[in-house]
């Protein structure tokens, strides 16, 4: 708010009056005339101690010429008919100036100020000596502190971006003066942000709230809490979903930033509370306002305190048995607790995440690292049997998952997959899950597989892509999704996009696909046994990745051949040697000229489908350069110190050299060539789709009168 009323402070001090030019008195003319008026060039004095040297036509000041008045102001431009008109420069005895369009004598069209004593600048629009329109102002003098945007009468109002000295920035929509309606506010040095809606210059209507947290020396990944509801001037209240970074989550009412009312809290643990909160205390018979969460496994327990959402597992089970299955099911989750949170802990924090919560993505990781899918059963097939109900997206991979919704996932699966092995149906619930996380969870967990997780700093490179790869992959999931099918893709459909947009050549070979493919295939050797499985988002994005690294590894090798120890600039290197895409003539479609801030965090319509490859284009060098000061996974630490400290700065060296190869490869094979591919493809779908409906008149008109001939 503070650095709201400076800058409306500011944009006062910068609004420069200017005289009129009437009722002037000429004392004094010296110059050409014609027919006894002023006509030609010369100079008149004015009554007053006013100027005008320039060009003069029957008597009037008509052209271009400079007018001074008495007070040092000074107009250097056009003239009609003793009017400032049309190009011209103002300069006032401050310092202040202004350069652009002049309409009768005021500042009307496009023009410049600038005021160095207040440090404030304009460029942009203007209406009858008003900002009014698109502008662009600056409040300070190194550019730092800036509004581009909508302006209305000098009042900040539309849709604009502020970026603050401090580092803060807004962008969304303003009303005199003040941040309303839509927009996203981010305050660097708190980490924090908030997006949503704004009344005055306050979070007021729905919105989300993200407090990043910083790091602790133990924590590979950043966490964040998000509290995403109503607000009230500025304050959490009304209804509002709070996600801790350690995984609680808070649902329910608030007043005054304080959980207050009727609400659910479930714990990190999956440990359920539904009750009443009072000034942020949990009221609870038996329980203390101070007293420690319950965990999800007590000491004197023998019993889970949170049921496991199976039921549709324990329908297959006679009634009679049911309570002592899931009894049996929590006895095993019980003796393997730790390992189980260990293992949600870890594939959770996959990918630096900014969160706890284990997402599907992650899960899916989890499922194939541990070989679930050469039982028969496919991530897309398992995420039926895992849906809740009223999911809407069953294969959405930016779901989150709780801990008991996790094992209760692993109980679902485990009984799919090992029911009919069992040789006796007594505690069969239990005795499946207990042979999965034996034979195929526990040894195989941590142990990360593929081109996405498989090596955690390239995950962080890679994930950029991740966003517009899913729109793309549900593009060609509604294309294969016959009426009323569940709408995915199988890996034949996928080849066949890799044809259609004329992807393959001699690096990326047929063949080379399929072993890309089915790199993680249960039978390897048999590239067609995999084809007609449906996939899902993960599989579609790793091959991928997978392509990438194949289909842009010459100019991978280039750039190793070029690294030099001074430190060569493969960034530069790479945008100097032209791609060929002779076969995919793509369209450009540039981004918005207005856009004061890079694509990836202007609005939403920046990724939609249809946008240019160029949008996605990344700061590689920046992002390779925070990537490799992140702290490493506890496998590569243990190796560095194995290895002594000689060799560990040469492995860091290259580590940071292949780093920086691999964001050039996927950075290559997106922006040069899958992205302009696609959107080349849909263009031409597009075009014949409007092609068709022109012809189909003229079809039906040739029927006709075929019919019409006589036989």
């Amino acid at each position: 708010m503070k650095e709201e009323k400076n800058t409306i402070t500011q944009e006062k001090r910068g609004n420069a009056e200017l005289p009129t030019l009437f009722h002037l008195i000429v004392l004094r003319h010296e110059g050409e005339t014609s027919e006894g008026q002023f006509d030609g060039e010369g100079v008149a004095y004015f009554d007053g101690g006013h100027v005008y040297k320039g060009m003069f036509s029957r008597g009037l000041m008509d052209g271009f010429g400079v007018f001074m008045w008495s007070d040092g102001l000074k107009y250097e431009g056009e003239f009609v008919c003793n009017i400032p008109m049309g190009q011209g420069t103002y300069n006032w005895p401050d310092g202040s100036s202004y350069k652009g369009n002049v309409h009768n004598g005021i500042r009307h069209g496009i023009g410049t100020y600038v005021c160095p004593k207040s440090c404030v600048s304009y460029e942009g629009h203007w209406d009858q000596g008003k900002r009014h329109g698109k502008g662009t102002m600056y409040y300070n003098q190194d550019k730092t502190s800036w509004y581009k945007g909508d302006w209305v009468k000098n009042n900040r109002e539309g849709s604009g971006v502020r970026c603050y000295a401090s580092g803060n920035i807004y962008s969304g929509e303003w009303k005199n003066n003040r941040r309303h309606g839509q927009g996203t506010m981010r305050w660097l040095k708190l980490g924090q942000q908030y997006s949503g809606e704004w009344m005055d210059g306050v979070q007021h209507g729905r919105g989300t709230h993200v407090w990043i947290l910083r790091r602790s020396n133990w924590c590979h990944y950043s966490q964040s809490n998000q509290y995403t509801g109503d607000f009230v001037q500025g304050q959490r209240h009304g209804q509002g979903i709070f996600y801790y970074a350690g995984g609680a989550v808070y649902e329910g009412e608030w007043k005054n930033n304080k959980k207050h009312g009727k609400s659910k809290f479930t714990f990190k643990d999956g440990h359920l509370f539904e009750g009443e909160f009072v000034d942020d205390q949990m009221l609870m018979p038996g329980l203390q306002r101070n007293r420690a969460p319950t965990p999800l496994c007590d000491s004197d327990s023998s019993t889970l305190d949170v049921p496991l959402n199976i039921e549709c597992v324990l329908d297959k089970i006679p009634e009679r048995k049911r309570n002592t299955e899931r009894k049996q099911v929590e006895f095993v989750v019980l003796w393997k607790n730790t390992e189980l949170r260990s293992i949600y802990s870890f594939y959770s924090g996959l990918g630096h995440t900014q969160t706890s919560l284990l997402s599907r993505m992650q899960l899916w990781r989890l499922l194939k690292d541990c070989k679930i899918h050469h039982h028969g059963i496919t991530l897309a097939h398992i995420d039926h049997l895992i849906k809740e109900d009223g999911t809407t997206e069953v294969h959405s991979p930016f779901t989150p998952m709780l801990l008991r919704s996790f094992i209760s996932c692993l109980v679902i699966v485990a009984y799919h997959i090992y029911n009919k092995d069992m040789a006796s149906p007594k505690n069969l619930l239990a005795a499946c899950l207990s042979k999965m996380l034996t034979d195929d969870i526990l040894p195989n967990a941590k142990n990360v597989k593929g081109f996405l997780f498989g090596q955690p700093d390239h995950s962080v490179v890679s994930l950029a892509y991740m966003k517009r790869c899913w729109e793309i992959y549900q593009v060609y999931c509604r294309v294969n999704a016959a009426p009323g099918d569940d709408q995915t893709m199988t890996y034949r459909h996928l080849l066949w996009m890799f044809k259609d947009l004329y992807l393959l050549d001699n690096n990326l070979s047929t063949s080379k696909l399929l072993e890309i493919i089915t790199a993680e295939s249960w039978d390897s050797n048999n590239p067609s046994s995999c084809l007609d499985l449906e996939i899902t988002f993960l599989e579609f994005f790793e091959v991928l990745l997978g392509c990438a690294k194949v289909k842009c590894q010459l100019v991978s090798e280039d750039l190793e051949e070029c690294q030099s120890p001074s430190g060569f600039n493969t960034e530069v290197e790479v945008s100097r040697r032209p791609v060929k895409i002779t076969s995919i003539p793509s369209q450009s479609i540039p981004a918005p000229v207005n856009s004061p801030i890079t694509p990836e965090i202007t609005s939403p319509q920046s990724v939609e489908i249809g946008k240019s490859s160029a949008t996605c284009a990344l700061d590689v060098g920046s992002l390779v350069s925070k990537v490799s000061e992140e702290p490493q996974f506890a496998e590569h630490t243990e190796m560095e110190k194995r290895e002594g400290k000689g060799m560990k700065t040469g492995n860091t060296e290259a580590k940071h050299c292949e780093l920086e190869l691999w964001a050039q490869s996927i950075h290559q094979f997106f922006n040069h060539f899958f992205y302009p591919a696609f959107e080349h493809d849909q263009l031409v779908t597009r075009y014949m789709k409007q092609d068709k409906l022109h012809q189909e008149p003229q079809r039906c008109c040739t029927l006709e009168k075929a019919q019409q001939r006589p036989t």
